[in-house]
């Protein structure tokens, strides 16, 4: 959900992202039982969105002080009603992250770390703001090679959207699970948790996956044309999407996702 930039305007639609808030939230759980409670915990969400589960984060660690982080100011208007003591969010963004915020006991992101470039310089900036015993877990999207990411880079090449974009593609940075475990290791996380996890989603139709990305993915697209492009790179999504995936209902769609844990060595 880290994926806009103030000065180049904010794509994120809160109600569209939520439309399947139930699938984006299962793997929220997953990475949130991999983290080891502790007492007097301070916090971090990066990529929070609207913080609803940063809230959810905050109470069930029992945590002294959450911070959650996010650089779409239209995913963070619905934070104010997430706050509360000890809970507190703002705008900002993973690059800049820890700026001049110390050091924490957790830091941990949801779906977020996929729009960051060049993981290894974010891990190792990440791990310097860890406290001693300081614990990392994020999960990423891995989806990069499936249709409904293809599709979206395929129009990059078609006019007229090819001439807007001028040189531009959408870059690609997550990467294999086994990676990640060896980075995490070299790290100082010397036991780490790395799962690729499938999410087995069940969608009315195969239009339901065109809504989903047009709450994440195709945002990203969309920041990069000028707006009257918008409405038809949408439309050109939609109708190579519904032809490569059939007329299936229920739609049955498969998911992947890299999720991460570390604790480092005192």
């Amino acid at each position: 959900m880290n994926a806009v930039s103030d000065h180049m305007g904010d794509t994120w639609n809160p109600a569209q992202y939520d439309k399947f808030q139930r699938e984006r939230e299962h793997p929220f759980f997953d990475l949130l039982a991999l983290v080891r409670p502790a007492p007097n915990m301070r916090a971090v969400d990066l990529g929070c969105g609207t913080g609803r589960l940063t809230r959810l984060l905050h109470e069930r660690l029992h945590a002294r002080e959450t911070v959650g982080i996010d650089r779409s100011s239209r995913m963070l208007d619905e934070s104010r009603q997430n706050a509360s003591p000890g809970l507190t969010f703002d705008v900002g963004t993973i690059e800049a992250f820890p700026d001049d915020r110390g050091t924490f006991d957790l830091i941990f992101s949801n779906a977020a770390f996929h729009w960051v470039e060049d993981h290894r310089a974010l891990l190792t900036r990440l791990t310097a703001a860890l406290t001693a015993t300081g614990q990392l877990a994020f999960q990423v999207p891995a989806q990069h090679d499936q249709a409904s990411h293809r599709v979206a880079e395929e129009l990059t090449e078609v006019e007229p959207f090819r001439s807007a974009f001028h040189g531009w593609h959408r870059p690609q940075p997550v990467l294999e699970p086994h990676e990640y475990s060896k980075m995490l290791y070299d790290l100082g996380f010397h036991e780490p948790v790395v799962r690729l996890h499938i999410y087995p989603h069940l969608l009315a139709g195969p239009e339901d996956v065109v809504e989903w990305m047009k709450g994440t993915l195709i945002t990203e697209y969309q920041r990069q044309l000028p707006a009257e492009l918008h409405e038809p790179f949408v439309q050109a999504y939609r109708e190579r999407m519904l032809k490569g995936l059939g007329n299936m209902r229920p739609f049955f769609f498969p998911f992947r996702r890299i999720l991460c844990w570390g604790a480092k060595s005192a």
